[in-house]
Formats: structure tokens, C-alpha cells, sequence
């Protein structure tokens, strides 16, 4: 009987630079919360950061154009800016490979 182990290593891609992306602009939201929207700006980077959105990226992309358009119209903290132009980056990056038929 063959048992499955752990695997010791993996591989970076920019799958998860961009989970990573996700994870940095959700801190600065809760570490700066109290700016106008935060609530609804951390809600939708929930839903961005859900495992149906990891599967279906144009749907992540949607959520990240609601999340985008609320902060711009929040004036959010400059921390948060940062956040928002790296998962932008990021993101726009993952479509082009995707595009490209590369494989992530």
C-alpha cells in the first residue's frame, strides 16, 4: 500500500505572487480600518480571494474592479494605494500568460 506524503518543496509562480498581492492589500485594509468603505472594501477582497475566484480569474478580475472603484471614491490610505497597483500588476500579468496560452 503506497501512502502519499507531503511534498517538500514548490514551485513559485506567479499564482501565488498574486495570492500573496491579496493577502498584503487585505492586511492593510483591516490595519487601516476605519477609512470610509473599509467594510465593503474588505468583503469584496474576501470574495476576490475565494476559492471560485482562484478558479475563474476573469471573475477575480471583476471583484478587483468593484474593490478598485470603491476605493478610488473612499480616498484611501496611500498604504492601500500601494496594495491596489501591485494586485493590478500582478493580475494584468496572470491574464496576458493566460492569453498566451500559458499554463499557470
Amino acid at each position: 500500500m503506497n501512502f502519499y506524503t507531503e511534498p517538500t518543496g514548490y514551485e513559485k509562480t506567479i499564482i501565488s505572487d498574486l495570492q500573496g498581492a491579496w493577502e498584503n492589500l487585505r492586511e492593510a485594509v483591516v490595519d487601516d480600518a476605519g477609512f470610509g468603505e473599509w467594510e465593503r472594501i474588505l468583503l469584496h477582497i474576501e470574495e476576490a480571494m475565494s476559492w471560485e475566484s482562484v478558479r475563474d480569474i476573469e471573475r477575480m478580475q471583476s471583484t478587483f474592479m468593484v474593490i478598485r472603484n470603491i476605493a478610488v471614491k473612499a480616498k484611501i490610505p496611500d498604504t492601500l494605494t500601494h496594495w491596489l497597483q501591485e494586485v493590478s500588476m500582478i493580475l494584468d500579468n496572470v491574464l496576458k500568460r493566460i492569453a498566451n496560452g500559458e499554463r499557470l
